[in-house]
């Protein structure tokens, strides 16, 4: 059998929220390793990774069991994450994301950022039973679906990471896919309209010339720029809070699509603090 060369997975988490099973978490350690995948974090676990049913289906990656990283919530999952790919494995009509196929968009988690050097990324796989939420598909910048016969759609857990495992193994390393236009209505899609060409720039590698020495923001930097976005869209009265997270959900897509830097997510929080500033003030003079 023919060895395959890996490149650029060092980096890449397998990320698994609240597995609940123990032979799941075990096969998936084999095939991590089966592949040249090293790290494992674990979200909550609801079993014991280090069991003798995970050892048992781990064989000799039980190394990838004992590094296994156990976090409390996705966000620290994400932690210092540049690029995120969520999995699901049911249609979402209450979130507008576009699904892709593993081949078409796992091979983005291992493409150059546009300085050159390779991003911290994360492949998240949801709860056997009901996969992720849609709170926690926010987190993410893409989305994949593995296709699957309509007879039996459903998949088990260890054979989905099997796939991806896969595909990202021998994705095209050069392959940078633009993520599309989620959905939106009304300013919304005149927001998009006039953004996305210079969204696809971002995407391409021809950003502005100041990204060639920028790094690119992680996803815990941009999810505080998010929180202190919609505490101030909510005290001037743009959001209300029975509305805010679908609200919320149409910022996070435009702004994860544009691939920001981490001096851009500065400017743009600088400009909040000040507007929150001028608020308080009662005047709406912003200071020089």
């Amino acid at each position: 059998m023919e060895k395959i060369v890996n490149s650029g997975l060092e980096q890449i988490r397998i990320v698994l929220v609240e597995p609940a099973g123990p032979l799941n978490v075990g096969a998936i350690a084999r095939v991590m390793k089966n592949f040249g995948l090293r790290q494992l974090v674990l979200v909550n676990p609801q079993c014991d990774p280090l069991s003798a049913e995970a050892r048992l289906l781990a064989v000799h990656a039980a190394d990838l069991l004992e590094s296994a990283h156990p976090v409390a919530t996705l966000s620290e999952a994400l932690t210092g994450c540049q690029r995120a790919v969520a999995t699901t494995g049911r249609d979402r009509t209450t979130l507008p994301i576009h699904l892709e196929s593993p081949r078409d968009c796992l091979p983005w988690l291992r493409s150059p950022l546009s300085d050159g050097t390779l991003p911290a990324a994360a492949l998240i796989f949801g709860r056997e039973d009901s996969g992720l939420t849609n709170a926690e598909l926010n987190l993410a910048q893409r989305f994949v679906q593995i296709p699957t016969s309509e007879a039996y759609a459903s998949m088990n857990l260890a054979q989905a990471v099997a796939v991806c495992c896969y595909e990202l193994s021998i994705g095209r390393q050069s392959a940078v896919r633009s993520p599309q236009a989620g959905g939106g209505d009304g300013i919304d899609k005149g927001i998009d309209k006039a953004i996305n060409p210079a969204i696809n720039k971002v995407a391409a590698g021809e950003s502005n010339p100041h990204s060639a020495t920028a790094p690119t923001a992680s996803l815990d930097t941009l999810e505080a720029y998010f929180n202190q976005l919609e505490a101030l869209l909510l005290d001037i009265g743009y959001l209300y809070p029975h509305t805010a997270a679908s609200r919320m959900e149409k910022f996070r897509r435009l702004f994860l699509r544009a691939q920001l830097s981490e001096p851009e997510v500065a400017m743009l929080r600088g400009v909040l603090s000040q507007m929150k500033w001028a608020i308080g003030q009662g005047s709406g003079e912003v200071r020089e």
